[in-house]
């Protein structure tokens, strides 16, 4: 399965570096550059889970995890550790293509404003920056901090909390997320929603984002 996804993303113009066991591809990311990772939950020796919280330490690249158990444990625990999204094996090449295409993207988003916005509507402003409270949102260098201490996202995070700061105190559906962040074009897994809001309200503070019951989530004012 390893070599037939490297030898059908290679055919898409993807450069392709393998490793069979999870300490061998902690080696290779620690010696080289990668755009995106790719991590099976089952590889042997140090498992995809493991693999995805040693990377997570020093690194913000995005990271797809690959399960055979699509209802599992293995795909919360994924999320929980990190992971941008996932996709059930077996996967057809188009599918996980898309994936990685969505992923690429969020690492190089940049957020348009939306149409029908007014000065009236927009947070409180200084400068490049959307402010809410201790909560800054540099929209132009990328940049997160909370009460000025800097705060690391993962580019789906950072999507993620610019989506609700284009809209504060607006109630956003899973489903409405699922297509502007994740890129769903059918109906998706909303845990990866609400596992990557929970991992927000880490980094952010617990408050920042409200659960709606029955709705979704909004961004406090």
């Amino acid at each position: 399965m390893r070599r037939s996804f490297a030898v059908a993303l290679e055919r898409y113009g993807y450069g392709v570096r393998v490793a069979a066991d999870g300490l061998t591809g902690l080696e290779l990311f620690r010696d080289e550059s990668f755009d995106l990772l790719i991590l099976d939950v089952l590889l042997p020796g140090l498992d995809g889970i493991g693999l995805c919280r040693r990377v997570r330490e020093t690194s913000l690249v995005p990271v797809l995890m690959m399960s055979a158990r699509g209802d599992g444990l293995d795909v919360v625990a994924g999320l929980e550790a990190g992971a941008d999204d996932y996709v059930v094996k077996p996967v057809d090449t188009y599918v996980l293509v898309a994936r990685i295409r969505s992923l690429l993207r969020r690492a190089t988003y940049a957020p348009v404003p939306g149409p029908g916005s007014t000065a009236a509507e927009a947070p409180s402003s200084q400068g490049r920056a959307l402010v809410f409270g201790d909560l800054t949102i540099d929209t132009e260098g990328m940049e997160v901090s909370v009460a000025g201490r800097p705060v690391a996202l993962t580019p789906t995070e950072l999507k993620l909390l610019l989506e609700f700061a284009a809209r504060p105190g607006v109630v956003l559906e899973r489903h409405t997320l699922l297509r502007d962040v994740w890129e769903y074009g059918w109906d998706g897994d909303s845990r990866v929603v609400d596992l990557c809001v929970q991992r927000l309200r880490r980094k952010l503070g617990r408050d920042r984002i409200e659960t709606v019951r029955g709705f979704g989530y909004k961004l406090r004012r």
